[in-house]
């Protein structure tokens, strides 16, 4: 069986792509597209964009939003559909979860048995007792994403403070300690199933995890409308051969047009992205075979 980084590698070679989609339904938007529904819609994104990602992202708050059986539902069948029309795209659910105790433990349960995701988002604020139920997860080709440094502006208020450890340490920038302990509890776990999640409006310290992580996958939101630059991005994220980063971009994709033709319009963009990305590693001569 394929482990978890083993499948995003193949994803990201099948489809010569670093570029992920989130799937994050506004219903005020759809309702734009006469007759649409959410699975409707997203079913639409998948046909025009699966040959250009390597990954699709489902932030299961806009699921929720819409009612929990009804958005849980909507949530299943469009991983389902994924599953039928681009099985080897990693399917990443974003719910930047954190608990401890009884209440984590059953939470892998939901996001890998129940709704058949590929990853979680973890918060990693409670420490390793809100992580290792995902990296001792029975299932290799499953994994956890850890939230290191997060997009939005205020990000820096609490992830840019510095932080000591003990007497006589060097201060560090807590996004630093987090990016450490990742690589600390992914080694000593047995998938080495972890990835980080570090935003794009950061390109600094998007820099400074690479260095500290040169082989852990990173994905990197924040491209579009958040204002993330896309050649920052590429060349401080991805590992020494160019790959290992997952650059999503969600309304860039699925409302650049809100018209009849928003699902022609939607893959023209994701084709434009990925295609973006292939320059600016071709141009650092790390282009795919």
């Amino acid at each position: 069986m394929s482990s978890f980084v083993q499948r995003l590698r193949q994803s990201c070679e099948t489809n010569r792509s670093l570029l992920c989609v989130g799937l994050d339904p506004y219903p005020d938007k759809i309702r734009l597209v006469e007759g649409e529904d959410v699975l409707r819609f997203n079913q639409a994104i998948i046909d025009a964009t699966h040959e250009h990602v390597c990954a699709y992202k489902p932030n299961t708050s806009f699921y929720e939003g819409l009612g929990w059986k009804h958005g849980m539902d909507i949530l299943a069948k469009t991983v389902q559909y994924i599953r039928e029309v681009a099985p080897e795209v990693v399917i990443i659910g974003d719910g930047k979860r954190g608990d401890i105790g009884a209440a984590i433990q059953r939470y892998p349960k939901l996001v890998f048995d129940e709704l058949d995701l590929d990853t979680a988002i973890i918060n990693p604020y409670m420490g390793y007792d809100s992580v290792e139920p995902f990296l001792n997860y029975s299932d290799e080709k499953r994994g956890v994403f850890l939230l290191c440094h997060s997009s939005n502006p205020k990000a820096d208020f609490i992830q840019d403070l510095k932080v000591y450890k003990g007497k006589g340490d060097t201060p560090k920038y807590l996004y630093e300690y987090v990016a450490e302990k990742a690589n600390e509890w992914n080694n000593d776990s047995p998938h080495k199933n972890m990835g980080l999640v570090v935003g794009a409006t950061y390109p600094k310290q998007l820099e400074r995890v690479r260095a500290i992580c040169p082989e852990m996958p990173i994905l990197i939101p924040g491209i579009g409308e958040q204002g993330g630059d896309l050649v920052e991005s590429v060349q401080n994220g991805t590992d020494a051969d160019g790959r290992m980063a997952i650059i999503n971009s969600s309304r860039q994709v699925l409302y650049a047009s809100q018209g009849s033709n928003y699902a022609e319009v939607a893959g023209e963009q994701a084709k434009a992205l990925k295609e973006a990305i292939n320059d600016i590693l071709f141009r650092a001569e790390k282009g795919w075979p």
